[in-house]
């Protein structure tokens, strides 16, 4: 008799599943098949009584006796690739468990229900699933509610604490964030910043310091999804957008640590000149597979996730795609609300595990307030707050989804019976968001799309590129991340002017900077040809900066006399690695240097150290 799934192995026959019943649990299934007042006693007889019972269409009839919940439970099962009822996910989907009896109040003695004729421990014999699935309809396929519009507030309930003389609830406005825009803008404004060496990261974690938080939020486009300004240090929410930007530019092999900073590589320099959408898609199939960062670890309140506790973490590679696989399900261009999407998730098995061992996570205190403890790591505490962060803080910096939120302070109660928790305002940071929608960008960077066109074409400032090298921003204002570029490349003049100067331009190329990045920006945003003027002068930095190249460091050496020069640049086993300059000094690359000094040797001459 079932109640709930457990991990056992199929039954082939009926005939063995009653056979593995004790006496006492077969005359109950015998009372519940049969109105028959004389009923055999012998558990061998109550075998046979039973199955007689079920025989023919007496099965059917049986079934038809199942209320609809009961029909549902024994539907998912007859037509799953499994025998077992799915207790998890029948709830999720249904919103509540079949009938399987009654128990009394010691939860010790059961009266079970006609259900338990159809599942031994939550598994339905194979010979039994057979013959129902001859007469038993598929079930209704799981839907996603979605939804045109937003609500204009989430009614919240107040803290206990500020509930003498005060509503039971408030409604908190929801803020929506379209993202399109700003992932575009954000991904080249930070490539921007690493372009300019001004992003420095831990060697060890590869995460930013509090100095390049800041550094990265002062050039995105509207700042970061919350303002952390107006609250104090224990109710702060912390970075999001600025936090996610660096790694997601690492894991896609943007950018990478040099010393204490990043910089950009190969493919880091060609996104700043490339079109944004299929950048910000290949950014976010490269994080599905990292292994920077376990997303868990951004939920700062829940311990032991280093250590031994690290141990029964699961790998995030078993994570991520379970929710990649969700957002693919969401109809672009139609809201989700976040529980809802999780519901579909648990209801149609798009499931993973956070932990093999809860009782290593903890809040607070590793005894008190261990998370292994019953209702202590339930789907969301663990994996709903894991799925939050990738949500919030990877797919929608990304602009894959538009998001829908309000401040996370007492957003989500279902901590609030875990011990330890009486202090936090959230359990994450990420407990504000409310609903999501996959729009244009993310249909094409989830592949649901061949083509990105975006909802709403993006608004720029206008260059106005005169011949006298003068560049000035006319309409709306520049972006954090374009102001940025054309600091490197001219000299600013006024709040929207800048002129362009061959020292700056040539430093900027020293610096790494491509060229081609400026008359990208100086073309695509004037709107007309470039004045022949500006044309010349970038050409001619583009040929003076190429007609000079670094081969790397020499080791100068000087000869006692020209003879001796002349015979060392001459003889053919020293004359691959060297080059006579002037008249008594040789050049030695560093990387001939050891073999300089074996054909020296050779040669009959050393060079002291």
């Amino acid at each position: 008799m079932a109640y709930s799934q457990r991990d056992l192995p199929n039954l082939p026959t009926l005939d063995l599943a009653l056979q593995g019943e004790s006496a006492d649990s077969l005359k109950k299934l015998a009372a519940i098949v049969s109105s028959e007042k004389s009923k055999p006693t012998r558990k061998a007889e109550l075998v046979e009584f039973i199955q007689r019972q079920v025989a023919g269409d007496r099965l059917q009839t049986l079934w038809r006796q199942l209320d609809k919940l009961q029909q549902a439970a024994v539907a998912e099962t007859v037509h799953s690739p499994d025998p077992f009822y799915h207790g998890d996910r029948f709830v999720a989907k249904y919103g509540s468990p079949p009938n399987w009896g009654t128990r009394d109040r010691s939860s010790y003695r059961q009266t079970p229900s006609l259900l338990a004729l159809f599942f031994f421990d939550g598994v339905m014999p194979d010979d039994l699933k057979q013959r129902l699935k001859s007469f038993v309809p598929p079930p209704a396929a799981t839907r996603l509610q979605t939804q045109d519009e937003l609500p204009a507030a989430i009614r919240m309930p107040l803290p206990r604490y500020q509930r003498d003389g005060a509503p039971a609830a408030e409604d908190t406005p929801l803020v929506t964030g379209l993202t399109e825009q700003a992932a575009s803008h954000d991904l080249k404004a930070v490539l921007r910043l690493i372009d300019a060496g001004k992003l420095t990261i831990s060697e060890t974690t590869f995460q930013p310091g509090a100095a390049a938080l800041k550094a990265v939020e002062e050039v995105l486009l509207g700042g970061d999804f919350y303002d952390d300004s107006g609250y104090d240090k224990y109710d702060k929410i912390g970075p999001i957008k600025p936090f996610a930007w660096p790694l997601l530019l690492q894991a896609g092999g943007l950018a990478k640590v040099s010393g204490k900073r990043l910089e950009l590589t190969n493919s880091g320099r060609k996104a700043l000149t490339a079109p944004p959408a299929p950048t910000l898609g290949h950014l976010w199939q490269r994080w599905l597979k990292n292994k920077l960062l376990d997303e868990l670890r951004r939920i700062d309140c829940i311990k032991g996730q280093t250590g031994k506790g690290k141990h029964g973490l699961t790998a995030v590679a078993g994570r991520r795609p379970m929710i990649d696989a969700a957002l693919k399900q969401c109809p672009p261009g139609q809201w989700v609300a976040v529980d809802e999407l999780f519901r579909y998730m648990r209801a149609t098995d798009l499931n993973f595990e956070i932990t093999r061992n809860p009782w290593s996570l903890y809040i607070s205190n590793a005894n008190y307030g261990s998370l292994g403890y019953d209702g202590f790591h339930d789907w969301m505490i663990l994996q709903g707050r894991y799925a939050l962060c990738l949500l919030f803080e990877y797919a929608a910096t990304l602009g894959l989804i538009d998001v829908a939120y309000i401040e996370p302070h007492h957003a989500r109660r279902d901590f609030r019976e875990l011990w330890g928790t009486d202090d936090l305002a959230f359990l994450s940071r990420y407990d504000g968001l409310q609903y999501l929608r996959v729009n244009p960008l993310g249909a094409y960077g989830l592949g649901l799309a061949a083509q990105y066109v975006p909802a709403v074409p993006e608004v720029q400032a206008e260059l106005q590129v005169l011949p006298n090298l003068e560049i000035a921003a006319t309409g709306e204002a520049l972006t954090p991340g374009d102001i940025l570029l054309l600091d490197h490349y001219a000299a600013r003049i006024s709040d929207a002017v800048w002129k362009l100067e061959q020292s700056k331009v040539l430093a900027a190329v020293e610096a790494g900077h491509s060229i081609a990045a400026l008359q990208d920006l100086l073309a695509s945003r004037s709107g007309r040809p470039l004045p022949d003027t500006v044309s010349r002068f970038l050409a001619d930095m583009a040929s003076r900066v190429n007609r000079l190249q670094d081969k790397g460091a020499v080791r100068l050496i000087e000869c006692a006399d020209t003879a001796l020069a002349a015979l060392i640049a001459n003889d053919a086993r020293t004359r691959p690695f060297c080059l006579l300059t002037g008249e008594r000094y040789l050049v030695v690359p560093l990387e001939s240097e050891a073999r300089f000094r074996t054909a020296l040797r050779k040669l009959g001459y050393s060079l002291p150290k």
